[in-house]
């Protein structure tokens, strides 16, 4: 069995992102296949488009396009984090 390495970035501001795909690149570059699971990220992003190119980079992204507000919460917020959850861990 393989051992995998699992990173987990949070918060509000920038960087979130940048962060995750240098790695998945430095990874991929390595020849190492890499998941990168996002929630609340339905945007249409110029870089995740370039990403699902890279052969050894799986993309998925779990959320809505709206923004989840402290206590504001909403039941599709919590089954997309479900589903999102659970794809990573099944990876």
């Amino acid at each position: 069995m393989v051992k995998g390495l699992i990173q987990v970035y949070t918060g509000d501001g920038k960087g979130k992102t940048t962060a995750a795909l240098g790695l998945a690149l430095r990874a991929a570059g390595r020849n190492m296949k890499v998941l990168i699971v996002q929630f609340m990220k339905k945007w249409d992003y110029g870089e995740l488009h370039s990403v699902k190119l890279i052969q050894n980079i799986t993309l998925e992204t779990f959320g809505t396009k709206e923004f989840i507000h402290k206590g504001k919460v909403k039941k599709i917020d919590y089954e997309e984090a479900e589903k999102a959850f659970s794809f990573g861990v099944e990876g």
